[in-house]
């Protein structure tokens, strides 16, 4: 029964440690047979990578799923062995990252069909898909282990600000005296606009004073850094996703899979509309990423 349910040809994505999952643990008793079948069989099914022991703040796994197509095989490589288009794509978006896993992608025939990256950037995974010539392709979504099934999360897990309800936004009127007293000694002419906290307490502050910024803090209000968004030359306004071209909103989907939407920015110039810039959430890692004017997109900042 085991056999039939974990067997080879039931993989969406095939590797050696797939094959030999259910004999490899000695299981107590019938509920964590079942239990441990359903895991290894939705792992496998989803083409997914274990990417830490347990999320912070839980008990359970953390996995990238969509690591690997239908049929395709997927193995374990150094990283070195990543194209070099893959390499500098990494250090220019996750500069002073940790690498942690490498794999690389191939069909029945083996042709090589992609590969994937598995980091540590500032303290948290991630997961990154490259085509076969180190291009990028997406930021592979997370997963608590319970959570393979559904939208990805539940209340009080790793990734439940997935349900939209954005409690992790700080009132600009409660930030902490430290913090208003940085923006009014170094940045005066910041017009403050929105902020957030992140899993480890650290807090971001979105700002505009010719340009869009975020900056970041400890929990106790030290400055960390600052980073100017990308954005073209205008007046931004907010706007919710509803606002963003279909075009954008296509993309975000596609490239942060189960992202979370935080701020978005329309970018005027009189009346005319030079572009966007959203602010999300991809795996407790957070983006900027801009668009032209008809929603094309144009380029992305690892915030933090």
């Amino acid at each position: 029964m085991v056999k039939k349910i974990l067997g080879k040809n039931n993989f969406s994505c095939i590797t050696g440690s797939n094959r030999s999952v259910v004999q490899k643990r000695k299981l107590s008793n019938n509920r964590r047979l079942h239990w441990y079948i359903c895991i290894s069989g939705a792992v496998a099914d989803m083409g997914a990578i274990a990417v830490s022991a347990t999320a912070a703040g839980s008990k359970d796994s953390l996995y990238v799923i969509g690591a690997c197509d239908r049929n395709m095989r997927r193995d374990s490589i150094a990283f070195s062995s990543l194209p070099a288009a893959a390499a500098s794509y990494l250090s220019a978006n996750y500069a002073g990252y940790t690498a942690q896993k490498a794999y690389i992608n191939k069909d029945a025939s083996g042709t090589v069909k992609g590969y994937v990256a598995i980091i540590q950037f500032i303290g948290k995974p991630v997961g990154v898909q490259f085509d076969g010539s180190g291009a990028f392709i997406k930021v592979l979504e997370q997963r608590e282990g319970h959570d393979f099934q559904g939208g990805g999360f539940h209340h009080g897990g790793h990734f439940d600000d997935r349900d939209g309800m954005k409690r992790d936004t700080i009132a600009l009127s409660a930030l902490q005296a430290v913090i208003k007293s940085y923006y009014a000694a170094n940045y005066a002419k910041d017009t403050l606009v929105r902020a957030f906290r992140n899993r480890d307490s650290s807090i971001i502050v979105l700002s505009s004073n010719n340009g869009l910024f975020a900056t970041a803090f400890t929990a106790t209000g030290t400055f960390i850094s600052r980073a100017q968004l990308p954005s073209h030359q205008g007046h931004p306004t907010y706007i919710e996703i509803s606002a963003l071209p279909s075009k954008a909103q296509s993309y975000l989907t596609a490239t942060y899979p189960n992202y979370v939407f935080k701020h978005g920015f329309k970018i005027m110039n009189g009346t005319t509309v030079q572009g966007y810039v959203v602010f999300i959430d991809a795996n407790a890692t957070k983006y900027a990423v801009e668009f032209d004017a008809s929603g094309t997109f144009v380029r992305a900042t690892t915030v933090r």
